[in-house]
């Protein structure tokens, strides 16, 4: 945490708590849009078709959204640590510019490009 002054932690930290709520609130919103298509519905093929791929999306939006919230509490808990602003696999800093523009981000941005490249390396396998 030797980047990041206690005022910038206590400014992100805000952020990082209103973020929360706020994906919290998408996350219960769109519960009811990810709800399985009921296929006994007196509808046509193509509105049905439309429903299930509408209801794919709403998925695929909700996962994103928990699996941001996940990372927004970790971020909290960091906080609480004394553990925050310390990128988790090298321990280096991770950035004030990069914190401010994603609050969550647990490594720095060198160690965020390996992960992304080793992941899209053992995808396309």
């Amino acid at each position: 945490m030797d980047d990041l002054a206690p005022e910038e932690i206590d400014r992100l930290h805000a952020e990082l708590v209103a973020l929360n709520e706020e994906l919290l609130l998408l996350v219960d919103i769109s519960e009811s849009d990810s709800r399985p298509v009921d296929l006994d519905q007196p509808i046509g093929r193509l509105s049905r078709m439309d429903a299930i791929a509408q209801q794919k999306i709403s998925q695929a939006n909700r996962q994103a959204a928990q699996a941001r919230a996940k990372s927004v509490q970790s971020a909290i808990q960091r906080i609480a640590e004394g553990e925050y602003g310390d990128c988790l696999a090298c321990g280096e800093p991770i950035g004030v510019h990069r914190l401010k523009v994603k609050p969550e981000a647990a490594f720095c941005i060198v160690c965020q490009s390996q992960r992304e490249k080793a992941s899209s390396v053992s995808a396309s396998r």
